[in-house]
């Protein structure tokens, strides 16, 4: 299918072909018919992209904050792979359309196929001949309304959140500051909830069209044409709202605001315009001044639009999806009018000329629509309509652990089983070369972590790249050079040519992603964790016995640093117990990450404590016999101990309450009058009978990644053993698994082996 890109780095300008989304569970799959350009936030979005570096870096200070910090956590060299992959990439651009649905995907029953829907979201009504839309971000379209209106719901819902935030009453007077398409759409709902509106905005043509749509005067805001219609119609006390529909770095809108609101009106930014209050006049009035945040409630939180949990009516009225509803509600009964706003309709095949007439200023606008062909048929549908398998807990038959009561005299230590798992062993095939490689998601850390490696290693190739969007999977290919990019799981593990295949999806997939490719004969790089819970541990490994393949890997790397491996060999053997103590300073996440739903992803320490552990393991060469864990009241922060067979002992504190520019890792490793530290894959140094340091000045801070890589393509090139057994790969995962158990139990938990 054909989708509109732009590579934020150099500015360009595409329609791409990229592979078909898939229709996941909770959403449909919908044909686009029109999706409208917004030429405020679109735009400008277009104008930052052909800016130079220092250009961007001024207009998002926000990211330059981000990036420095990441430079401080991780290094310049791995933050520099960073923010240029995600610069030098293609990204989306659209979010408000109108389609037909394709293909429901299960959970859904509120639309059927052929049925036509609004859409929203910047991630899901892109411009595109194809969306994947969640259930909480499409609308059916009633009867009566023309797709190219309804293809208006997200900006019109945008306008009506704004309006709702500035709590508008019968007669109230409100003054628009900006008429361009959001300040067109809030000038008319403002009118049809009995508002008498005012409007501003220096473009002569877009006030006449304002005042044709309902409001009452319209001017320059330069002009005295504005300050004397808003004294005549409110008796010279200024206006109950002002709405800041406007954009750009000028502080007149604000300033305007001040002057006509009345004594404690009210002041609703919907734009991104600058907001430099003039203090004295904002508190003499006392305004009240109030942001409006883009469709609704429910934006920005991805258990709303992702997984589909709506919010009770009774708690809130008025949702995105709500508002998308009710403004095709308005719009089909005559309350909006949006025909006159359509500037231009142009086919979906011109768009980038489109864009460069509109960014040039040749093509004056305040709507686009782009016109998508018209549907051909249901055997297209049937071609097209490519869905990823749906990622289930799977259903496997796996005996149950009876758990041994043991007697203890004051408290009875619950068990978390270590499964050993008897493998009839398939014979390995030594694979050809080059070693054939297919990816199953290509997030941030695939493409900046293990993709730069394999992409620049010999005897590799790279064969396919499988995601559930359809923009990454085309943006590995082009980076990294894979043969070919799709949404078909099931094309990639039928494919004899693909040697092994790495899972790097988000977490709640990989134990069922990592048992099917087992299943169907693939050597397996999984990224920790292997699992969240331990009936998906013993799925994997029911899947080991019945397929006879245990060649799987999971991403611990750390193991496989050179410096710590240079310190390992440095501090030699040791013939006593140890004891261990590892500070992970996490720190804290961004608001919205994924990383914080744990109601589908675990906790944190579920996801990234197997590195940890993996390290301890690693270091003091056994597997832990037992895990003792505590919590830190109000935050994730913990204290793990773990005790091995010998008698020593590893502490790990993963802190998330730390400072932020502290090394993000520190390790010391005591035993027979040896010390070996680690200071966050930077230095190093071994104090005994002789001391050794690391070199001040390393070159990178290198956590393992390519090492860790090498060792697997060579053991899928040659058919030798893999690089961690699959013993201690389970008994990390357990010892992971039994943290929580432990801090919901307040109690040490036994890792006990079974048969």
């Amino acid at each position: 299918m054909k989708q509109v890109v732009q590579n934020y780095k150099s500015g360009e300008l595409a329609v791409l072909d990229v592979p078909v989304p898939g229709c996941k569970p909770g959403g449909v799959l919908v044909r686009s018919a029109y999706s409208l350009i917004s030429t405020g936030t679109e735009l400008m979005k277009v104008s930052e992209a052909g800016m130079s570096m220092l250009g961007k870096a001024r207009s998002r200070p926000d990211q330059v904050a981000k990036v420095m910090q990441s430079v401080a956590t991780n290094g310049l060299p791995a933050t520099y792979r960073k923010v240029m992959g995600k610069l030098d990439s293609y990204t989306p651009l659209g979010y408000s359309l109108c389609g037909v649905v394709e293909q429901v995907g299960t959970g859904t029953d509120d639309v059927k196929v052929g049925d036509l829907v609004a859409c929203a979201g910047n991630e899901h009504a892109l411009h595109a001949e194809l969306n994947w839309v969640p259930k909480n971000l499409y609308a059916p379209v009633p009867d009566g309304l023309a797709p190219r209106h309804a293809a208006f719901g997200t900006v019109g819902s945008i306008a009506m959140q704004g309006v709702r935030r500035g709590e508008p009453q019968l007669g109230d007077v409100a003054l628009v500051i900006g008429l361009g398409l959001i300040g067109q759409l809030v000038v008319q709902l403002l009118a049809a909830s009995g508002v008498r509106v005012v409007g501003a905005d220096p473009d002569p043509v877009r006030c006449e069209l304002a005042e044709r749509l309902g409001a009452a005067a319209c001017g320059d805001p330069a002009s005295a044409a504005v300050e004397g219609a808003v004294a005549e119609l409110t008796g010279g006390h200024g206006v109950d709202q002002v709405y800041l529909a406007a954009g750009g770095a000028s502080n007149q809108p604000v300033e305007l605001a001040a002057r006509l609101c009345r004594d404690r009106g009210r002041v609703v930014d919907i734009g991104k315009c600058r907001l430099d209050l003039p203090w004295n006049a904002y508190y003499e009035k006392e305004l009240d001044v109030r942001f409006s945040r883009s469709y609704g409630p429910g934006r920005y939180d991805p258990e709303y639009e992702i997984e589909g949990r709506d919010y009770p009516i009774g708690y809130v009225r008025w949702t995105e999806r709500r508002n998308l509803a009710c403004f095709l509600d308005l719009a089909a009964r005559g309350r909006v009018d949006v025909e006159p706003l359509v500037s231009h309709v142009a086919e979906f095949d011109d768009a980038v000329e489109t864009y460069r007439r509109l960014k040039d200023g040749e093509l004056k606008a305040v709507a686009v629509l782009f016109r998508y062909p018209e549907h051909e048929g249901a055997k297209e549908t049937e071609a097209l309509a490519v869905a990823v398998p749906e990622v289930a807990v799977p259903e496997v038959a796996v005996p149950e652990v009876a758990v041994p009561e043991v007697a203890v005299p004051e408290v009875a230590v619950p068990e978390v089983a270590v499964p050993a798992v008897d493998v009839k062993r398939s014979p390995a095939r030594s694979a050809r070369t080059p070693v054939r490689l297919a990816f199953v998601g290509a997030g941030n850390y695939a493409t900046s972590m293990l993709l730069p490696h394999l992409a620049r290693r010999d005897g590799v190739e790279l064969s396919t790249v499988v995601t559930t969007t359809a923009l990454s999977a085309a943006n590995a290919q082009r980076k990294f050079g894979f043969s070919g990019a799709t949404t078909d799981l099931d094309a990639v593990l039928g494919d004899d040519r693909v040697d092994a295949v790495f899972v790097v999806t988000r977490h709640s997939s990989h134990a069922e992603l990592t048992r099917r490719a087992l299943l169907a004969g693939k050597t397996v790089f999984v990224e920790k964790p292997l699992a969240l819970t331990e009936d998906e541990l013993a799925g994997v490994l029911a899947a080991v016995e019945e397929s006879g393949n245990d060649r799987i890997q999971v991403g611990f790397n750390r193991r496989f640093a050179p410096l710590l491996q240079e310190a390992g060999k440095r501090f030699g053997t040791r013939t006593g117990p140890a004891s261990l103590r590892y500070l992970v300073n996490a720190g804290r996440l961004q608001q919205g990450s994924w990383y914080l739903q744990q109601g589908t992803e675990g906790s944190r320490f579920a996801g990234e404590g197997g590195h940890f552990i993996d390290t301890a393991s690693w270091l003091l060469d056994a597997d832990p016999v037992s895990v003792y864990a505590v919590a830190a009241s109000g935050n994730e922060d913990l204290q793990v101990v773990l005790r091995y067979p010998d008698g020593s002992t590893a502490t790990i504190s993963y802190v998330t309450t730390g400072a932020p520019g502290f090394p993000k890792e520190t390790l010391d490793l005591v035993a027979d009058g040896k010390v070996l530290w680690l200071d966050d894959f930077v230095r190093a140094s071994v104090h005994g009978r002789k001391r050794w340091v690391s070199s001040r000045l390393p070159k990178a801070r290198d956590k393992g990644q390519s090492a860790e890589l090498a060792a697997f393509v060579k053991a899928v090139r040659t058919g030798g053993p893999m690089p961690v057994p699959l013993r201690s790969l389970v008994a990390t995962t357990a010892a992971t698994l039994a943290v929580q158990v432990s801090v919901a139990g307040g109690a040490p938990v036994m890792l006990a082996r079974t048969r």
